[in-house]
């Protein structure tokens, strides 16, 4: 089985993401990045507020030093900006330690090539294809890498949010940094711009890194931004490494990455700026979006969940503009990958150019009543259980062409999402209760099962 899953690997750091394991994907990593650059020059890595995240960090600076490449060690930033400082640095790859928006025990290791455009599924696979290698390089000497602090390559990031030059003078903005990469860099730029801005949960405190807050728990945002009682408040929650952002609009309703996309896509539109007229969800992306879009001639392409797949197909089919429902939005305008920092300065962009408030330039989608259920499993293969069939089958002849059902994986943690998405609320939550209720009962027959033969 692969190391890597959607979005980098993950894991229970020092229990299955061991400083060993990073200092083994340091070199392997290291050497294939360098052989696909065609030079052996540096990387730059950069982490979260993690309290696993300095461990993490040696290791991976030891096992790419040791095959001969330098690393430019950037410190706490959003995934976003390594992508952006790779480019701009001129560095052979970039390297994020971040689980992103996983529980504060995990990790994770994210990379990025020269490009600054995540690995392909090969070059992850040449990857662990050389993780237990024998003749990886072992120079010596004044051969060996070396590491350095350049935390002065942020620049580079900041530069970039702030190249749209926006002006949010009038705008008060409630900006929830989860204690993660954001903290800094998201309150400093959006005030930087103009804007009156509050912090909630900025602090770099990894362990409650997307604990009760941030993209992962909108309720204290909310709050938040009801206090403040202004048709001109907002706020924005990123998630632990800020490669993605929610939004909170002047009532303390939740804005979803589909509602990003969609605002952010008809104004693109009206400014001649959206090239060919479509943008690309994906299979969660609700059906209100798909409407509220056709409505503006913009068409709607769907990819597999991850923004690695979003961007895929972005750039099979030549647009700029692409999210998932949870609040990746990549604009390849300004950066190669999810940027939640850029995600907010876009969108409080259209606001101050438009006057609209939020809930104005978001109303025209109306969504159709989608649940989403997370099951957390321990077998594997439940899919093919028979009650587990059966009831799939029994919620898809209730609906009746009229919605969908969606089981997918998480590539992140050990969970099965199930997703109802119909005309009525009250049947599609009954649906996806009765569907996550069978696959619930069939991990626990599953784990019965495994004890029993062990205690034979």
């Amino acid at each position: 089985m692969g190391i890597f899953g959607t979005d980098g690997i993950r894991g229970v750091a020092n229990a299955d993401l061991t400083p060993e394991r990073a200092f083994a994907i340091g070199r392997a990593a290291a050497s294939v990045l360098a052989q696909l650059a065609g030079r052996r020059d540096h990387l730059v890595l950069g982490r979260d507020t993690r309290c696993s995240g300095t461990m993490l960090e040696a290791a991976m600076v030891a096992g790419i030093t040791s095959v001969g490449l330098d690393v430019a060690l950037i410190g706490i930033v959003p995934t976003p900006a390594v992508a952006c400082v790779t480019v701009r640095d001129h560095a052979i790859a970039g390297v994020m330690i971040s689980a992103s928006h996983n529980p504060v025990p995990d990790n994770g290791i994210k990379f990025f090539g020269a490009d600054g455009f995540k690995l392909t599924d090969a070059q992850e696979h040449e990857i662990e294809a050389r993780l237990e290698a024998s003749d990886l390089p072992r120079p010596i000497g004044a051969q060996i890498g070396v590491a350095s602090i350049a935390h002065a390559l942020g620049r580079h990031y900041h530069r970039s949010l702030r190249s749209q030059a926006v002006d949010l003078h009038g705008l008060e903005i409630v900006v929830d940094g989860a204690y993660g990469s954001a903290y800094a860099v998201a309150p400093y730029v959006l005030r930087a711009l103009g804007a009156r801005v509050h912090e909630l949960h900025c602090e770099p405190d990894g362990s409650r890194i997307n604990v009760g807050c941030g993209a992962t728990d909108l309720r204290s945002l909310q709050r938040a931004v009801l206090e403040k009682k202004s048709t001109r408040v907002i706020g924005v929650a990123f998630d632990g490494d800020a490669d993605r952002a929610l939004f909170v609009d002047e009532r303390g309703e939740i804005v979803t990455g589909d509602h990003v996309l969609y605002i952010l896509a008809r104004d693109l539109a009206s400014r001649g700026e959206l090239g060919e007229p479509a943008v690309v969800g994906t299979v969660m992306s609700n059906l209100g979006l798909e409407r509220a879009l056709a409505a503006e001639s913009i068409g709607l392409l769907r990819a597999p969940v991850g923004d690695r797949y979003v961007l895929e197909r972005m750039r099979g089919a030549g647009l700029v503009l692409g999210a998932e429902r949870s609040g990746h939005v990549i604009d390849l305008r300004y950066n190669t990958t999810g940027d939640g920092p850029m995600t907010a300065v876009s969108l409080l962009g259209v606001m101050a150019r438009t006057g609209a408030t939020l809930q104005e330039l978001a109303v025209p989608l109306v969504e159709a009543p989608q649940i989403l259920i997370n099951v957390r499993v321990h077998a594997e293969n439940l899919l093919d259980d028979a009650q587990v069939q059966a009831a799939i089958a029994a919620a898809q002849r209730e609906l009746d062409g009229a919605g969908r059902l969606l089981i997918r994986p998480s590539g992140t943690e050990p969970l099965l999402r199930v997703m109802v998405e119909g005309p009525e609320r009250a049947q599609v939550e009954a649906l996806a209760a009765s569907v996550a209720a069978a696959i619930e009962s069939a991990d626990q027959r599953a784990s019965e099962r495994r004890r029993s033969r062990q205690r034979r």
